[in-house]
């Protein structure tokens, strides 16, 4: 891909050539390998260079034409534009989307240097040795049928005729190892672990093995739950992914779309336990992949959405804080249409709870270490969740697997029934959050 100013130059030559007075592209590009194994044996290696572009033409009506490509040449770029010109007769008439009126305010960004990429060949060996330390880990586990080391260097840029231009790389890497047992006269039981860093010499595999080694031994001797009302005690993936699976809770657009568990007057409503506190942060420092702006060029930042229990903000778009009278967040994404989504979730205990808690000294408590088909069981409109769960019942520090359950509830009542939430944060691939601990919810057992 040529760079970002050759990439200004010829769309701004190609605009002035087509008549075009007002444009803006985004784009990026991701170049990636990531290598499996199976049984000490390679089992996949991949390697891609992925480049796409966004462009947007706003005709003298102000009428909006989208058009995508990966062809950033001259020619290219022309073809774009003069596509999405003549798409934009076609467009919307109501809410047109406009410049952010923040592409152009600059951002104090440190640079970040790309990590030097590791040879496929020490990906694969990295790999075969976390999977035969975590065979080697007990006699129990079998396989490591699902497994991943990847690299990827992110190239990303925004600009516009207005004279807006951003530009930003990072480099991220990761590694997933999911172990199963196979023992006579028992079910399957498995366990995973996942970890990124920025490079591949940063990653933290032995970390993984050991965690996904504790998991699968912790799971071999399970038994039935009986069903009822559980104090509840959610691993910090398991609750990012609940709040992910209702974020339109924050969602502006969703809002506006009347697709939302939120209305706009919502904002200053207390709608959680006062202890927790949510935040959408970006550029928090354990965001290994942290983007500096958005896909309209408008800068990321620290957004409360939730202070104490009180509901505070809204992720926006350019298109719904003007509609909404707000500020641009930085949680847009363009492509057929302007979307909005998190970018990176902090959570964290607003206040000190009257009570600690301790799975050392907490009894008959489900601890949820991993929710499942959220796809299937989640109602996002009505607020109400059941889902399958991997976990265990905790009695004073003794963790029992349980054999199969599912938790049910409503997400709005979880938010409010919160007692406590733990000190320690863990970093997931959604965002950093502490074990939460819920009161009352329901585990049907088998």
């Amino acid at each position: 891909m040529p760079n970002i100013q050759e990439i200004a130059n010829y769309a701004k030559e190609n605009a002035d050539k087509l008549g075009i007075k007002k444009f803006d592209i985004y784009g990026s590009t991701i170049d990636e390998t990531s290598v499996q194994v199976d049984q000490g044996e390679p089992k996949q290696v991949k390697a891609s260079n992925r480049s796409g572009v966004t462009v947007r033409v706003w005709n003298e009506q102000n009428t909006i034409g989208i058009t995508s490509t990966t062809d950033v040449d001259p020619k290219g770029l022309e073809l774009a534009l003069k596509t999405a010109y003549d798409a934009s007769f076609f467009g919307v008439k109501e809410n047109v989307p406009d410049f952010s009126p923040e592409a152009t305010v600059p951002i104090a960004q440190t640079p970040k240097d790309k990590a030097p990429q590791a040879p496929v060949a020490e990906l694969i060996d990295k790999l075969l040795v976390a999977e035969k330390e975590l065979l080697s880990a007990h006699p129990a586990i079998q396989g490591v049928p699902y497994n991943g080391l990847a690299q990827r260097d992110i190239d990303r840029f925004y600009l516009n005729s207005d004279g807006a231009v951003r530009t930003e790389s990072h480099s991220i890497a990761s590694v997933y190892l999911y172990s199963k047992t196979e023992e006579e006269d028992k079910k399957p039981r498995s366990g995973n672990s996942f970890r990124i860093s920025h490079s591949v010499d940063e990653l933290d595999i032995n970390g993984c093995i050991k965690e996904a080694a504790d998991k699968t031994i912790s799971h071999l001797n399970y038994e039935k739950v009986k069903s009822g009302k559980y104090l509840v005690v959610f691993s910090p993936d398991a609750f990012l992914s609940l709040l992910g699976a209702f974020s339109n809770l924050f969602n502006a657009q969703s809002i506006l779309d009347k697709q939302s568990l939120s209305t706009p007057d919502d904002l200053g409503k207390e709608i959680a336990s006062p202890l927790l506190s949510v935040y959408d942060d970006a550029l928090h420092p354990a965001n290994v992949g942290a983007e500096t702006f958005d896909g309209e060029g408008t800068p990321t930042r620290k957004v409360a959405l939730i202070e104490n229990g009180v509901l505070t903000g809204f992720l926006h778009s350019a298109g719904t804080a003007k509609r909404m009278n707000a500020q641009p967040t930085g949680n847009a994404s363009i492509g057929a249409k302007v979307s909005v989504s998190p970018n990176f979730y902090h959570v964290f205990a607003a206040t000190n709870s009257e009570q600690e808690f301790s799975l050392a000294t907490a009894e008959n408590v489900i601890l949820i270490d991993d929710l499942q088909a959220l796809h299937a069981g989640v109602k996002a409109l009505q607020g109400s969740f059941s889902l399958p769960f991997d976990g265990w019942l905790i009695n004073k520090g003794e963790k029992t697997s349980i054999e199969s359950a599912t938790v049910a509830g409503d997400f709005l009542q979880v938010l409010k029934s919160i007692v406590y939430l733990e000190k320690e944060v863990e970093l997931t691939p959604g965002g950093v959050c502490p074990r939460v601990w819920v009161e009352g919810l329901s585990i049907t057992g088998e």
